[in-house]
């Protein structure tokens, strides 16, 4: 064979060894994958393929417990993805749940038929205050949204104490010295792992958007802010939540400080029986991924002062505080879009009792010191009945409104454009009429997953499919506007612009401008006085 011939019959296997190919595995015909670790097997849903519980990294148990993940070890067999790997273990577990400290795990949900598509590639972070939720939640379904012509990828990363523990002798045995931000970790695991192989589900690797909601919109802005992911992602949506700033409003524990997570390090350790063992180390991975969890006993509630385990500034993963960084203009250039709903707070609220005036003038005193009273003439509450509609207004401002403001005015530093949003909408479900527009609203319709019988009508759908076709424009090309929609301008400080996602679409201006300014006040002389 000449080697002209040799060299194309060459490119033509290459080729194969991305291309789908129907084989029989365990019995039952399907399209294989080829990844670098191996080959897996889908399944079809009409025009969605769809690869679940895809392992992207080393099972982080045993001695890997509190490690950076690991490569994932490679296979030869056909391996079946048919099914969702495993949530990472965490309170309230669900009994007809599968959880294993074994969750590395991610989903795919593609409409390429063949991997020279190089369909955009939209990656989920899911919430969870950092200590709950899983990548195989019925929200997070990704076939809607992919068969507008993206790949959908959904992950899973290690949560609570498993992901974020900070204790001394953890950063002894590291060899850059410290310890924590595990779950951060394997989200960049997770965008490498995606450089590698996303080309064979036909998605583009240069065109990945990273995106996710609560915790999952904070992970977003912490990525943009971490060296070790920069060129893994493109584009960043963050619904919700900023990047650790505005989050000590809903825990006084959820400051980043590596001094005080690295106190509950050693409380967890205490908890744990293993403080007075000769390997403390060693003590506590001998423990039980559910022993460590019930240990933590980690709570969320905005009035809980137990542990909390959530990132941290470590000094590597986060070289500095976010506030810094932003304002310093260090974070990726890439577009971003970020916003809030309505009505934030209310779902913190909705197993409170007693919520006095009296308790409510300790909640501002706990989170504002000596400009409680100040904070108390911008959020009123008189009588009891004023109490929950003036917190849930602090939160919104203050945990998701302002750090999304403080994130879209640091990208004029940059060439980078950014989009800001409010969600108004009030759906007729049943979280809805008691919440409002809640924390979590919007999610329904980025997603196109809208279940509940008779809480959704037209109105809805028709919002849901604006809402995606303005995602999947911006994770396509940087920029969410296209045929059809309202013109949505990037965001400058001078114009203070916001698209309201409504019954219909409006440009509004200056989004609780007085409260978020006053919120900014605060953050900048906390910085302050923590630098003295």
């Amino acid at each position: 064979m000449g080697s002209m011939a040799f060299r194309k019959l060459l490119a033509v296997l290459l080729l194969l060894t991305a291309l789908p190919l129907p084989v029989s595995a365990g019995g039952i015909n399907c399209n294989v994958i080829q990844l670098h670790s191996g080959p897996i097997c889908g399944r079809a849903e009409g025009d969605v393929r769809i690869f679940l519980g895809i392992p992207y990294a080393a099972p982080p148990v045993g001695p890997l417990r509190w490690k950076p993940p690991e490569e994932v070890a490679s296979w030869a067999q056909v391996r079946n993805c048919k099914e969702f790997g495993p949530s990472c273990p965490q309170p309230k577990e669900k009994d007809n749940a599968l959880y294993s400290e074994d969750c590395l795990y991610l989903n795919i949900w593609t409409t390429a038929k063949k991997p020279d598509e190089k369909l955009p590639v939209m990656v989920w972070i899911h919430g969870g205050a950092f200590n709950f939720g899983s990548a195989s939640l019925p929200e997070y379904n990704g076939r809607n949204l992919a068969r507008k012509g993206v790949v959908v990828v959904t992950i899973n990363y290690r949560l609570g104490p498993l992901g974020f523990l900070v204790h001394p002798l953890l950063s002894r045995e590291s060899p850059h010295g410290t310890s924590g931000n595990y779950g951060l970790l394997d989200q960049i695991a997770a965008l490498k792992w995606i450089q590698r192989n996303i080309a064979a589900f036909g998605g583009d690797p240069g065109r990945v958007t990273l995106f996710g909601q609560s915790a999952g919109s904070r992970s977003v802005s912490l990525q943009l802010i971490t060296p070790l992911s920069a060129g893994l992602f493109h584009r960043a949506i963050a619904e919700s939540g900023g990047p650790i700033i505005g989050s000590e409003y809903l825990s006084l524990a959820f400051n980043g400080d590596m001094a005080n997570v690295s106190k509950m390090g050693r409380q967890l350790a205490s908890k744990l029986g293993c403080d007075s063992a000769r390997d403390v180390v060693a003590a506590m991975r001998a423990r039980s991924a559910e022993e460590i969890v019930k240990a933590a006993d980690c709570t969320t509630g905005i009035f809980d002062e137990g542990l909390f385990f959530a990132p941290v500034f470590d000094g590597r993963v986060l070289p500095e505080d976010p506030l810094a960084a932003y304002r310093g203009g260090k974070q990726h250039d890439v577009p971003i879009i970020t916003g809030s709903t309505l009505n934030e707070g209310n779902i913190y609220l909705a197993d409170e009792k007693d919520l006095s005036v009296e308790k409510y003038r300790s909640f501002l005193h706990s989170r504002f010191g000596d400009n409680s009273a100040k904070a108390f003439e911008l959020f009123p509450a008189r009588k009891t009945g004023e109490v929950a509609p003036a917190i849930d207004k602090i939160l919104t401002v203050a945990a998701n409104a302002q750090p999304a403001r403080l994130v879209v005015r640091s990208m004029e530093r940059k060439k980078s454009r950014a989009y800001l949003y409010q969600f108004t909408r009030l759906p007729d479900t049943v979280l809805a009429r008691k919440l409002g527009v809640h924390h979590g609203v919007e999610l329904a319709y980025v997603f196109g997953n809208m279940a509940e019988s008779g809480g959704y009508n037209q109105t809805d759908r028709r919002l849901s499919e604006k809402m995606m076709a303005y995602w999947v424009n911006f994770a396509a090309t940087g920029n969410p506007n296209g045929p059809g929609l309202l013109d949505w301008p990037a965001y400058t400080a001078t114009t203070d612009i916001n698209l309201e996602f409504s019954d219909t679409l409006h440009i509004n201006r200056e989004l609780f401008r007085k409260e978020a300014d006053f919120i900014d006040r605060i953050s900048s002389m906390r910085r302050a006085a923590a630098k003295e």
